[in-house]
C-alpha cells in the first residue's frame, strides 16, 4: 500500500527482495513466476558501497551489486524470452573505468578485493560496476536471436542514499559535493528509462549508455574472455553450475 500511495498508481505491487541473500532472490523469483504472467522489462538498479558480507559470505559490494543481480536475471530469463520483445537494463557507473576483476581474490576470499578503508571501498565499488558492464556484454551474446535485449548505463552522479552507511567523516565530505553538483533522482533516472523504453535501439544490445546515448568502452570493459569467465564463476558461486 505504501508503494501505491507514494506513486499514486494502484497498479504498483511491492514484492520483498534482498539481493544480499541468494535464497531471497530465489524465493522472490519463485513467487513472481507464480503470481505474474508477464515480465517485459527488468531493471537491475541496486547498488551500495559499504563494509560487510552477504548472508552467503560474499563481500557485500560484490554480492549485492553483481551476484544478486546476476542470479535474479538468469532465473528470470525464460520468462523474459516468453514475453519478448523484452529488455534487461543494468545500472552501472563510469566508476567501472577504474575497476578490475581479480578472479584469484574472488575464488579465495569471495570478494572483489581486500581492505575496508574508505578508499578501498570505492575501489571495490568500481570493480563491481565493471562486473555490471561485463555481465551485460556476455548476456547480449547469450541472448542473440531471442528478441530479448540488454543494456548497461551510467546514470550520472545522483543524490541517492547510497552513502547512508558511510562513516561520519565521509558524510561530511560528500554532503556539500552532492548538494552542489549531483543530479536529482528524476534526472538521474532518464538514461535508465531511455534504455528500458526507447524504440529502435534493439540493435544496440550489449552497449553502454550515458546521457541517453551510447558510449564506447575501453578494451577491458568489452573483453570477451573476461566476460565469459565472470559469467562462469558467477554461475558456480550462485549454485547454477
Amino acid at each position: 500500500m505504501v508503494a501505491q500511495q507514494e506513486s499514486g498508481n494502484n497498479q504498483v505491487l511491492y514484492m520483498h527482495l534482498d539481493l544480499a541473500s541468494l535464497q531471497s532472490v530465489r524465493s522472490f523469483v519463485e513467487n513472481f513466476l507464480k503470481t505474474e504472467s508477464r515480465l517485459d522489462i527488468l531493471i537491475n538498479n541496486a547498488g551500495l558501497a559499504t563494509r560487510g558480507k552477504t548472508k552467503d559470505g560474499f563481500g557485500i559490494i560484490f554480492g549485492v551489486n553483481h551476484l544478486g543481480h546476476f542470479l535474479l536475471t538468469v532465473l528470470l530469463l525464460e520468462r523474459l524470452k516468453e514475453c519478448a520483445p523484452s529488455r534487461v537494463v543494468t545500472v552501472s557507473s563510469d566508476a567501472h573505468k577504474f575497476g578490475k576483476i581479480d578472479f584469484d581474490c574472488i575464488n579465495t576470499h569471495k570478494k572483489l578485493g581486500l581492505g575496508d578503508s574508505a578508499l578501498a571501498l570505492l575501489g571495490l565499488y568500481s570493480d563491481s560496476k565493471l562486473c555490471n558492464v561485463l555481465f551485460t556484454h556476455e548476456l547480449a551474446k547469450r541472448l542473440e536471436g531471442t528478441n530479448v535485449t540488454c543494456f548497461s548505463l551510467h546514470p550520472g552522479a545522483i543524490k541517492t542514499e547510497i552513502g547512508r552507511d558511510a562513516n561520519l567523516w565521509w558524510k561530511l565530505v560528500l554532503f556539500p559535493i552532492t548538494m552542489l553538483f549531483f543530479l536529482d533522482v528524476d534526472s538521474g533516472a532518464q538514461t535508465s528509462l531511455y534504455c528500458a523504453l526507447q524504440e529502435g535501439i534493439e540493435h544496440l544490445s550489449g552497449r553502454y549508455f550515458s546521457k541517453c546515448a551510447t558510449v564506447d568502452l575501453s578494451a577491458k570493459a568489452r573483453d570477451d574472455a573476461t566476460a565469459r569467465k565472470l559469467w562462469e564463476v558467477s554461475e558456480r558461486l550462485c549454485g547454477l553450475a
